[in-house]
């Protein structure tokens, strides 16, 4: 086979549409079925389940952080094994659009502190929380540009199953900067040790 440089086609360049599952944690037996010729961000947008976030800035970024210990001997100056010890998965992004519905989901805060008033106006409780009080977890499904034939029509889908905010989250009123929320999102994994999925899916078998 003669040498070749690369594949200018698996180079991924392009933005992702960041869905949310509205009834908490997601299975793979609640992410929708996958239709040929028609893009999984319309397939989303169609399920009442999810809800799109909106325009983001900066990418989403998926950071694995594995943990390894190290066993060392006196024959060897450097470390002579290497074993898995823990694992943390990390999905960052910031919502551009900065709606309450975003900012509740941003801080996982309840769904009850999140509805309209005595005035119909939407309102958010800044809750305190209370003792017992546990972290709100929900899924998550990305779905951007996927790596392949530039002939055909691909898209890479990001499934988290259980998603949780860890890190502060600012709001902001500020006269030349957009009031954004940047969110780091632990994964956690199901009871099958799984954190979720990527597909490299084609849209069109054509």
């Amino acid at each position: 086979m003669a040498y070749t440089r690369g594949t200018s086609a698996n180079i991924i360049v392009g933005a992702a549409a960041l869905f949310t599952y509205e009834d908490g944690q997601l299975t793979a037996d609640d992410m929708p079925a996958y239709v040929d010729g028609v893009s999984y961000k319309d397939t989303l947008q169609d399920d009442v389940s999810f809800r799109n976030v909106g325009y983001t800035m900066n990418g989403l970024e998926v950071v694995f952080q594995p943990d390894f210990g190290e066993v060392q001997v006196d024959q060897v100056l450097d470390v002579a094994k290497l074993y898995k010890q823990g694992m943390q998965v990390n999905l960052n992004t910031a919502f551009a659009e900065a709606t309450l519905e975003n900012l509740l989901f941003a801080i996982a805060g309840q769904d009850s502190d999140l509805g309209p008033n005595a005035a119909g106006d939407q309102e958010m409780n800044m809750s305190a929380g209370d003792i017992g009080d546990v972290p709100v977890e929900r899924g998550l499904i990305a779905v951007g540009p996927g790596s392949g034939s530039a002939d055909a029509n691909l898209e890479r889908v990001y499934a988290a199953f259980r998603a949780l905010s860890i890190e502060s989250v600012t709001v902001s009123a500020k006269r030349d900067e957009p009031s954004m929320f940047e969110v780091s999102f632990r994964l956690l994994p199901n009871d099958d040790a799984s954190y979720g999925k990527i597909v490299d899916r084609t849209v069109s078998a054509s």
